[in-house]
């Protein structure tokens, strides 16, 4: 990191030397071309233009050069042929260079250019007089020799750059990077960061940002495995419960039919084994029936339409009357009338008759169930036995049953409050439950919220 900000100083610098340099450079040469052509038109101011042809000679030149200090005096003729110079004795024509051809046109004419017969850079200034042009001349500096007179100094500076920008980024660097690296260390520690500099508190939060979102995910992972622990053994209750239930009815199905095959019954006793055949065949049914059902609750997504849920309560209840009658369970209802619910009617059946159902097989004999609805909830109580402490949260397990003397005794295969909590998710309903053991239940579904429900499990 100091290496790339040396590096870069360095390089953002130099350019700015070198771009510098070459404006600086163009700057003295455009105010020497502006100062020369002063002093040239001065000087030509010098000459006595009363001279004829005649008396432009060398020796003329010679002079006129002394007198203005040593500037280059050339004589020429109205077409530009050489009449006389005062340091080159080159006779050849003149009509060609720039500032001659411009002064025979123009009157006069300047230009900066090499000499070609002296080899040195001059800016001439021609100016047409009566029958003969005169040309002045100073010796002058190209760009590029400005240029090249000024590498050496461009270099020694480029060179105290160097230098300069290798201690200030070694002062800098440390003095920028000491809070970043102090923001690593708190970060490699799980600490919550924080920035002294304002332009790395951005940067903090972001680095705060990541490490609660992965601590986040490490508590999504431990509730997952938290969750794939719960599903295990949700499954091994699940083998077990569903081995229990098909086996009893299988085991009876078997010996009936097998003494029946073999002729050991007649009469009422071969009625009494078709009977419980019979019994115990629709035990079966009914059984993977509802597996069928609970595992199609997920993918079923037909459209709700208004349901009448007080209708649907009184016939509920008036379905489980002999059940109420046969558990000596007494009824407590509250049904408000109009209680329109956006649903479906099978829905809001199997969760009206599933926790039902469970309050009057859970219920002592001698007991009572209360149902309470109204449009904001449907309350189903209980005096039965009750929920302990560490099955409360588990009683929504599929193949879950609390009390395990009333497997199969009652017809239940632990898949009925699972089946309730899945359809209320789907729904958007709330559900709650509040039991203690060996005083009873209550199980609340709200229709206008879905806060505060039973969580998901997987």
């Amino acid at each position: 990191m100091k290496k790339r900000i040396m590096w870069m100083g360095f390089a953002i610098t130099a350019i700015a030397l070198i771009v510098f340099s070459v404006i600086s450079a163009e700057i003295y040469y455009d105010n020497d071309v502006s100062y020369s052509e002063r002093y040239l038109r001065a000087y030509m101011a010098a000459f006595d233009d009363t001279r004829t042809v005649q008396e432009l000679d060398a020796a003329y030149a010679k002079e006129l050069s002394e007198a203005l200090g040593g500037a280059r005096v050339t004589f020429l003729t109205a077409e530009g042929d050489f009449i006389a110079d005062s340091e080159d004795e080159d006779d050849g024509s003149r009509s060609m260079r720039p500032e001659v051809r411009d002064a025979i046109r123009d009157g006069e004419g300047m230009s900066t250019r090499v000499s070609q017969t002296l080899g040195e850079t001059f800016m001439y200034y021609c100016r047409r007089f009566d029958g003969y042009l005169v040309r002045i001349a100073e010796r002058t500096q190209s760009m590029w020799s400005i240029y090249l007179d000024a590498l050496p100094a461009v270099v020694i500076f480029l060179l105290a750059d160097a230098l300069v920008c290798m201690l200030l980024s070694y002062l800098s660097t440390g003095y920028i990077l000491k809070p970043l690296e102090q923001l690593t260390r708190d970060a490699a520690c799980k600490q919550r960061v924080t920035a002294s500099v304002s332009e790395l508190r951005p940067f903090a939060a972001i680095i705060n940002r990541m490490n609660e979102d992965a601590e986040a995910r490490v508590q999504e992972i431990a509730d997952e495995r938290e969750q794939v622990v719960r599903a295990q053994r949700s499954k091994d209750e699940f083998i077990a419960n569903v081995t229990h239930e098909m086996n009893t009815p299988l085991t009876s199905i078997r010996g009936f039919a097998e003494l029946l095959a073999a002729g050991g019954l007649d009469g009422e006793r071969a009625q009494r084994a078709a009977n419980t055949i019979l019994t115990q065949s629709e035990r079966l049914q009914s059984l993977v029936a509802s597996i069928i059902n609970y595992s199609e609750i997920d993918s079923e997504d037909l459209p709700v339409y208004e349901v009448d849920a007080s209708r649907i309560a009184r016939d509920t209840l008036a379905a489980l009357t002999p059940e109420f009658r046969e558990r000596k369970v007494v009824l407590l209802s509250e049904i408000k009338e109009g209680v329109i619910l956006m649903s479906r009617q099978e829905r809001v059946t199997e969760i009206f008759g599933n926790i039902i159902r469970n309050a009057i097989r859970y219920n002592r004999e001698g007991g009572s169930v209360s149902v309470l609805l109204t449009p904001e909830e449907f309350v189903v109580s209980d005096t039965g036995i009750g929920i302990s402490e560490e099955n409360l949260d588990r009683i929504f397990d599929r193949f879950f049953t609390v009390d395990k003397s009333h497997n199969g005794k009652n017809g239940g295969f632990g898949l009925g409050l699972s089946v309730v909590k899945k359809l209320c998710k789907k729904q958007g309903w709330s559900l709650h439950v509040e039991s203690k053991e060996g005083f009873g239940s209550t199980f609340r579904i709200g229709f206008t919220e879905n806060e505060g429900s039973v969580p998901e499990k997987t």
